[in-house]
């Protein structure tokens, strides 16, 4: 397992890197042997790494794509890196890492959105568009890895842990008694609520 954490903004960053140091320092435990951090123009990407398939730094996040395009931070494992090479054209000898990062990036590179349908396995990661600005937060259909989100009127915070989420500016650490009360109920919260 691996962490990730970060913020979100429409507008320019400007001091949101202490903020993502702050979050994934409660994400250690998830990520004992690496960390990284990655500000870009509307977004701050952090990352703690659990090295499995890669133990070298090449699998180092937040990663970019070859041509410098995307950026991610990427929790998880594709259990289908032979099929997702194959579909790319791609031998294993042609890449940087062994690690399932960089073939996220070159399968989103090639399908985009589309590169979802073909992932087998559990992730949670956040992709950014250095030429768009646009920003992607992506969950594994069954939500097995972990993806907390916090969006008010200045920002989107995005963490493994509501642990980390909470270390995020403007997200409010008080007691939703009407979740607890469902929670209580029934066993889960519906969302969009937390408690």
């Amino acid at each position: 397992m691996c962490g990730i954490a970060g913020l979100l903004r429409p507008s320019s960053i400007d001091s949101d890197t202490a903020a993502v140091r702050a979050m994934l320092a409660c994400l250690m435990r998830r990520g004992p042997d690496d960390d990284g951090l990655e500000r870009l123009p509307h977004a701050t990407f952090g990352h703690r790494r659990l090295s499995i398939q890669d133990l070298s730094a090449a699998g180092h996040q937040p990663m970019r794509s070859g041509d410098g395009r995307y950026v991610v931070v990427f929790n998880g494992e594709l259990y289908n890196l032979d099929e997702l090479l194959a579909a790319l054209d791609v031998s294993p000898g042609a890449l940087r890492s062994r690690s399932d990062t960089e073939v996220l990036l070159l399968a989103w590179e090639r399908w985009g959105l589309g590169a979802l349908e073909r992932f087998a396995g559990q992730w949670a990661f956040a992709m950014a568009d250095t030429v768009t600005g646009t920003t992607w937060l992506v969950r594994d259909r069954f939500g097995e890895k972990p993806l907390y989100v916090h969006r008010d009127a200045e920002r989107v915070a995005f963490a493994s842990s509501l642990e980390a989420l909470t270390r995020a500016p403007g997200v409010q650490r008080t007691l939703d008694e009407t979740a607890l009360a469902e929670y209580l109920a029934v066993r889960w919260v519906l969302a969009p609520r937390t408690l």
